[in-house]
């Protein structure tokens, strides 16, 4: 087991401390490194497992980028494509579906396309999860205009 960032290989407790906290193989310094982005972002494990899922299939993501008005949990820059993790789904209010609705105005002035995926799909459906963003950004590449 090698950790998924620098291929280190993993001793048995820091593939164990991994697993437990952030259910994918770092090494301490990078089990460190994410530790920090979620205390600093609220960064949502599922984002984090969603980015090495995505890196997993050969994307060049970037987590936790700043688009200019905030932070967003995974950009593709190359499709132009923001990726929010939604955790608290369930419990929507008007007042946060007006604010989405905002944030989604404010992407596609600067053209940018974000999708919200539920936490629970990325938990349960990584793989299908990642395979769908796969083909949304097939359909990105055909509509980018060459100049």
């Amino acid at each position: 087991m090698n950790c998924l960032e620098c291929n280190k290989e993993l001793g048995y407790q820091d593939h164990r401390n991994s697993m437990e906290t952030l259910g994918l193989e770092l090494c301490t310094a990078h089990q460190k490194r994410m530790h920090k982005l979620i205390e600093l972002n609220d960064t949502p494990i599922e984002a984090i497992q969603l980015y090495y899922g995505l890196k997993n299939a050969g994307v060049n993501a970037m987590l936790e980028w700043w688009d200019g008005k905030k932070s967003v949990d995974i950009a593709i820059s190359r499709v132009k494509l923001n990726i929010e993790i939604d955790t608290k789904y369930h419990m929507m209010t008007h007042e946060q579906a007006i604010n989405d609705l905002e944030e989604a105005m404010h992407s596609f002035k600067n053209g940018f396309t974000t999708i919200r995926i539920p936490h629970v799909l990325i938990k349960h459906y990584l793989k299908e999860t990642v395979n769908n963003i796969l083909g949304i950004m097939e359909g990105l590449k055909a509509n980018i205009k060459v100049i």
